[in-house]
Formats: C-alpha cells, structure tokens, sequence
C-alpha cells in the first residue's frame, strides 16, 4: 500500500515530514487532512494499528481545540464520539498523519519516520 499522508498545506512541519518523504525517494500521497479529513472508520482503523491512546489524535495545540473546550470534555466522552468529532473537523486531528497501512504515525520526529518508513 502507498502511504497515505494527511497533511495542512500550510503547516510547517507537514511540510518538513513532506520534504523528508521526498528527500527519501518514498511514494505517498497526500491528502489535505481539512478537505480530505479521514472518516470515522478509516480514523478507527488508524487508531487501532497506531497503538496510541485516541487523545494523541487531537490537535491540542490547534484554536479548534481550545475553541471547543476539549482540554476538559475528551475524558467525558465515549471512543465513538471522539471519532465522530475528529472525522468532522481535520483541523482537529494531530498532523501529519501518515500510514502505511501497518502503522501510523501521528506529528514529525525524523526517527519515527525512520523506523516506520524506511
């Protein structure tokens, strides 16, 4: 399977994490995680082979997060919500989000996508 990488346009360590996939020769394709934000099965499926708590998904640090309050609701929410509203809004999935199809990564740390890519 090609990897698949959910990214910002605008982000600047979307386009570091871009930069070394290229650099790298690696083939993936890219999707723009706010028009093409995965749904709520695919995040599902991304969830379980990552083997990360699900809050790790969230974009802590984006406005929408701290827009909606999340610090403070994600603990009162079922695993099936907190899909639903990651699936509704890619701004407020952590980003890159890149697989392969056997694991995820979540964010940019060159070692990981090391270890998971190369």
């Amino acid at each position: 399977m090609a990897i698949q990488f959910y990214h910002y346009p605008k982000c600047t360590t979307c386009k570091k994490a871009s930069k070394w996939l290229k650099d790298e020769g690696i083939d993936f394709t890219a999707y723009d995680i706010t028009t093409d934000t995965p749904t709520k099965d695919e995040l599902r499926k991304f969830y379980e082979l990552s083997g990360l708590p699900l809050k790790k998904f969230f974009n802590t640090s984006g406005m929408k997060y701290r827009e909606l309050g999340l610090k403070d609701k994600l603990a009162d929410m079922s695993e099936d919500e907190q899909l639903a509203l990651l699936a509704s809004d890619g701004m407020l999935i952590k980003r890159p989000l890149t697989t392969d199809g056997k694991k995820v990564t979540l964010g940019f740390k060159e070692q990981e996508f090391v270890e998971a890519y190369k």
